[in-house]
């Protein structure tokens, strides 16, 4: 069993309406909690939140959806199903990866139509490596997913287990890059299955093999994107967790927690005070062990994840080799990791995650118009360029960036640039991220698993932490897993080895399509000084601000019951010599 919270916890309240506080509010709920969920802005979403600008409906944090079960276990605690209300699109290809040689591969998720696809692009070895590492990261992620990854840990001693061998004898604490090396020979091929070490923010030659458990994601389980961008999943579960009785206040910011001694017994916003029995907190780490007044001592100082510079830009025009994601990789690679995460300094020859979500929903933008997502890691404030020095560097560091993509293909981008807005290290600051990165601590051996922050504070007897700087850690899967943990900590549920409400099946498709996006969503308070390329000067993004929610207080008992939705097999991909690369294709990850 996991180790519960002592007393009573039926009032929780969660700060922050991200996927941790959501997927927290939903399976606490499910429990017969009574919840109230606290956000700062005016809509939920936390990193994965929206900009509406001049028409075009930006999501502002990741944009690679995986796992998308892992979601609806949340939505099936209430009874309800994610697939009633969010439509997914399962994105063939899921990426498009180009190279500088001039060479593309199209990363399908089902077997045959990427061994086709490798086979064309490198010759039938590679083929026949790829299904072997295929079968390798399919049993990777067998052997991790139940004991390591969707656990809380009480002790290093839970890594005990029958699965730790399993692990070790699948070479799992070998090093990234030279297992995938195993299986395949092409150094270009390799990149596409270990550049995901990027976001645990550990460079594949010094990351854990472990890690492959992030391409089985991405490229075996399957890339979805819902219709209305990814913020319809934060909102889909809000919308869950208020038909389920949670009262969410928007627009309302957290200045402290009242104790009595070990004990938090209100959290205080800016409007008022919330009584409460238990509290789950899931802003970064800095901010919640503020509000605790309580900082865990760890042997040794937290490393940080590199960071992200990103231009959201509505264009008159697009590019048609471009997927929905286009991974396009420089030339160097094993300096680029030693820039991002030793040197701190930005890339000199940039490998870029390139997301076109209107090639999937067109309505994304006006008629007619593209939208263009231009994410390039960088170094983290810790040990490059520091906050401040964005203000001039970011411009700078744009126009360097579009000059690169005109080289790359994007004849153009920028005189078809019509609206914009450019995020930087020094935006994430602002929000609180510690080392102004958006993807928290990394993922060091040193900070993983049990040896990662825990979910739970020493001197806070009744508060749990969840989101991406906790266990299990980085990305939209784990982040919403966090929640999930969290949850467990409250109300005692098992937290080794659970049983789902539905089995996972990577298999999994939504049935049918839920509820259309809804216009004019408020804009997240960070981004309203950002700039836009149609005003001569920067200007505030406004949008109206809506009250809260209101709800009704919820009974005790358990949430209204709801029949789940059917889920058919996943269509495999097409064969690869029928695929039109022209056509609409495929996390850039932040949450």
């Amino acid at each position: 069993m996991t180790r519960a919270l002592p007393g009573p916890t039926d009032h929780v309240v969660v700060v922050g309406a991200g996927l941790a506080g959501l997927s927290a509010a939903l399976h606490l709920l499910g429990a017969g909690r009574r919840v109230t969920v606290v956000e700062r802005e005016d809509l939920p979403g936390g990193r994965a939140g929206r900009l509406d600008l001049a028409g075009y409906r930006i999501d502002t944090g990741p944009t690679v959806l995986t796992m998308p079960e892992l979601a609806d276990e949340a939505f099936a605690a209430v009874g309800d199903s994610l697939y009633e209300r969010v439509h997914l699109v399962p994105l063939h290809p899921a990426y498009r990866a180009c190279f500088a040689d001039g060479s593309s591969l199209d990363v399908h998720t089902g077997a045959d139509a990427m061994a086709a696809e490798v086979e064309r692009f490198a010759g039938p070895a590679e083929a026949a490596g790829y299904r072997r590492l295929r079968d390798w990261l399919e049993r990777v992620y067998r052997a991790q997913m139940r004991r390591f990854i969707d656990v809380n840990f009480d002790s290093p001693l839970g890594l005990l287990n029958a699965d730790l061998a399993r692990l070790a004898a699948l070479g799992g604490f070998s090093r990234l890059d030279a297992r995938i090396g195993h299986f395949l020979s092409d150094e270009r091929l390799r990149r596409v299955f270990s550049f995901q070490a990027l976001y645990a923010g550990v460079p594949p030659a010094r990351a854990l093999a472990a890690y492959a458990v992030i391409a089985y994601m991405d490229t075996v389980a399957g890339v979805y994107f819902p219709r209305g961008g990814m913020h319809a999943l934060p909102r889909a579960m809000a919308e869950a967790a208020t038909d389920a009785g949670a009262e969410l206040r928007y627009g309302q910011r957290v200045t402290r927690l009242e104790r009595s001694a070990e004990r938090i017994t209100a959290v205080v916003t800016d409007t008022g005070r919330i009584p409460c029995d238990a509290v789950v907190l899931t802003p970064d780490l800095p901010v919640a062990y503020r509000l605790l007044g309580r900082r865990p001592r760890r042997p040794l100082r937290l490393r940080h994840s590199p960071s992200a510079v990103v231009l959201h830009a509505g264009t008159d025009r697009t590019w048609p080799h471009l997927a929905h994601h286009t991974l396009s990789f420089g030339a160097a690679w094993h300096t680029t990791f030693d820039e991002l995460t030793r040197a701190g300094r930005l890339m000199s020859d940039p490998s870029l995650l390139i997301t076109r979500p209107t090639a999937t929903d067109p309505g994304l933008a006006p008629p007619g118009r593209h939208l263009h997502y231009i994410l390039a890691p960088c170094p983290n404030t810790a040990i490059g360029p520091h906050a401040a020095a964005w203000s001039d560097l970011g411009p700078r560091y744009r126009d360097t960036l579009l000059r690169e993509l005109e080289r790359r293909g994007l004849g153009g981008i920028e005189a078809a640039i019509e609206e914009e807005c450019l995020i930087t290290p020094a935006d994430w600051h602002t929000q609180g991220h510690a080392a102004g990165t958006p993807f928290s601590a990394a993922h060091t051996f040193a900070q993983t698993g049990p040896f990662r922050p825990r979910n739970l504070v020493r001197g806070t007897e009744n508060a749990v932490l969840a989101g991406c700087g906790t266990t299990p850690g980085v990305g939209v899967p784990t982040v919403l897993l966090s929640g999930k943990l969290a949850a467990a900590r409250v109300t005692g549920a098992p937290g080794r080895g659970a049983t789902s409400s539905r089995p996972f099946a990577t298999a999994a498709l939504p049935a049918r399509a839920g509820a259309p996006a809804r216009p004019g969503s408020p804009v997240p308070s960070v981004f309203r000084t950002l700039t836009r390329k149609a005003a001569a000067a920067p200007r505030a993004l406004e949008a109206p601000r809506p009250g809260p929610t209101g709800a009704p207080e919820p009974p005790a008992s358990s949430p209204r019951s709801r029949p789940a939705a059917p889920q058919p097999p996943v269509p495999e991909s097409p064969p690869a010599d029928l695929t039109d690369p022209t056509a609409p294709a495929t996390e850039g990850r932040t949450g």
